[in-house]
C-alpha cells in the first residue's frame, strides 16, 4: 500500500514541540556539567538523557505529519519516521480515550485498525482528539 498523494486533511506536531524538547536536551546537558562535580557518571548520565530528548525532538522534525486523511483512508506515522496507510476498510473504529489523574483529564486518539492500534495525543495532532475525531469520521465515505 501507498500513502495518499494528495490528503484532504492533515494534522502535525506543532513547532514549538521539537523546540520545546531541543531546548531540555541542552538544558540537560548545561546541568549535568553544572552539577557533575567531576563525577564521570553523572554527566554520562545527563548526556544519555539528553540525547534520548534529542532524538525524540528530530522525531518530530522528520515526520511532523502524525495523521492524514482522504476518501482512500487514513495515514498514520510507524516507527521512528515512517508512514502506514489505512484504507477505509481496515479501520474498525475511530474513539477518544479520556482519562482523569491527579484532577488532569488527557484525551488520546484511538484508530482501531484491526491487528494494530494507532493512539495520538493532543502534542501529536496540534488539536484536541476529539475534534480530530469528529473530522476522521466525517471524512469516511
Amino acid at each position: 500500500m501507498h500513502p495518499p498523494t494528495s490528503p484532504a486533511r492533515q494534522w502535525r506536531v506543532p513547532p514549538a514541540v521539537p523546540a520545546v524538547k531541543l531546548a531540555g536536551a541542552v538544558g540537560l546537558v548545561a546541568l549535568g556539567l553544572l552539577l557533575a562535580d567531576g563525577d564521570p557518571v553523572r554527566l554520562a548520565l545527563a548526556v544519555a538523557a539528553a540525547a534520548g530528548m534529542a532524538a525524540w525532538a528530530v522525531r518530530d522534525l522528520l515526520a511532523p505529519v502524525r495523521l492524514a486523511v482522504d476518501a482512500d483512508g487514513i495515514t498514520v506515522v510507524r516507527g521512528f519516521a515512517g508512514r502506514r496507510h489505512l484504507p477505509w476498510e481496515v479501520v474498525e473504529a475511530v474513539t477518544v480515550d479520556r482519562r482523569t489523574r491527579f484532577g488532569l483529564t488527557g484525551e488520546t486518539l484511538e484508530i482501531d485498525a484491526g491487528e494494530t492500534l494507532h493512539l495520538l495525543g493532543r502534542a501529536d495532532l496540534g488539536a484536541p482528539p476529539a475534534e480530530v475525531a469528529e473530522e476522521v469520521r466525517a471524512a469516511h465515505p
